[in-house]
């Protein structure tokens, strides 16, 4: 079976599935499970702090979003 076929499978507590109100809340469920976005996550936030990131104005002319 190529790489492209392979499927993977998650598991939820069911927890999860009975209080989950949307496919929505399964997300973010999955995503503060994810190390790495955790991760990104708290060093945007640590630039933020340190005055490092950009305001959204200048983030919204950069992505040409009006």
């Amino acid at each position: 079976m190529s790489l492209a076929k392979k499927r993977k499978t998650v598991t939820f507590p069911l927890t999860i599935f009975e209080t989950a109100d949307t496919k929505e809340d399964l997300e973010d469920w999955l995503i503060s499970r994810n190390l790495d976005f955790i991760k990104r996550m708290r060093k945007a936030r640590k630039d933020d702090v340190q005055g490092k990131g950009k305001d959204w104005e200048s983030v919204k002319k950069e992505l040409c979003i009006k």
